[in-house]
């Protein structure tokens, strides 16, 4: 009879579980010296028992061995990285063209082209797609004609009180007599009109008081005469 198959599982007999690690331990180092020489395999094989003895096997050595593990496993894990990346981005590539074609066919739709092939439903969702569009814009054209007015109107507005001011300056405000006073004409009355000619009469200068006798004198001869 042959011998039945061993489960794999822990040994619960310290003596059985040490011999046991013995001989597979002993089995194993051998199959990888086998492997080294056989394949021309760079091996390295690192055992710790139960009690913390360490085995190990190098076909090599083994510094050089754990250093090129730890370069190569790093390099893969980077190549592992980059591959991921290119496949996401790949995805989202080819998400967004379709997306671009499905925008680019709704746009022609739009624009009244290539019908063809829509039922009429397709149709009647587009030409309420086309209902909602044209709605929005004229809300949007509502609201900036809006925004137009009142500005202007606030511009108007300042322009009329600019004038105001600057009536007030010209013309100025009246007295207690009813006439104007303008600050243009330092408090001088004028009249609303400014095209209204003002009449002013010199005075004639006095004589010197030396000329009274002598034209007294005069005046006596003709009389005389």
């Amino acid at each position: 009879m042959g011998r039945g198959k061993i489960v794999i599982r822990r040994i619960d007999n310290s003596t059985s579980r040490q011999v046991t690690f013995s001989k597979r331990r002993s089995g194993l180092l051998k199959k990888a010296k086998e492997l080294a020489i056989l394949c021309d395999a760079d091996v390295g094989v690192i055992i710790f028992s139960s009690t913390s003895k360490l085995y190990e096997y190098s076909s090599t050595s083994m510094k050089t061995l754990i250093e090129r593990y730890n370069k190569t496993k790093d390099e893969h894990h980077q190549l592992g990285i980059s591959t991921s990346e290119v496949k996401y981005w790949q995805r989202e590539a080819a998400t967004l063209r379709q997306q671009l074609q499905s925008l680019h066919e709704n746009h022609r739709q739009m624009m009244g082209e290539e019908l063809t092939g829509l039922s009429v439903k397709d149709l009647q969702n587009l030409e309420n797609q086309l209902e909602i569009s044209l709605h929005g814009v004229r809300m949007k054209k509502g609201n900036f004609i809006h925004q137009n007015n009142m500005e202007l109107y606030e511009k108007v507005t300042l322009i009329r009180q600019e004038n105001q001011e600057l009536h007030k300056k010209v013309y100025g405000t009246k007295d207690a007599n009813g006439a104007h006073i303008s600050s243009l004409t330092n408090g001088l009355g004028v009249g609303e009109d400014a095209g209204i000619p003002i009449n002013l009469q010199l005075s004639q200068p006095q004589q010197q008081d030396n000329e009274a006798p002598e034209r007294a004198t005069k005046l006596g001869r003709l009389q005389l005469r």
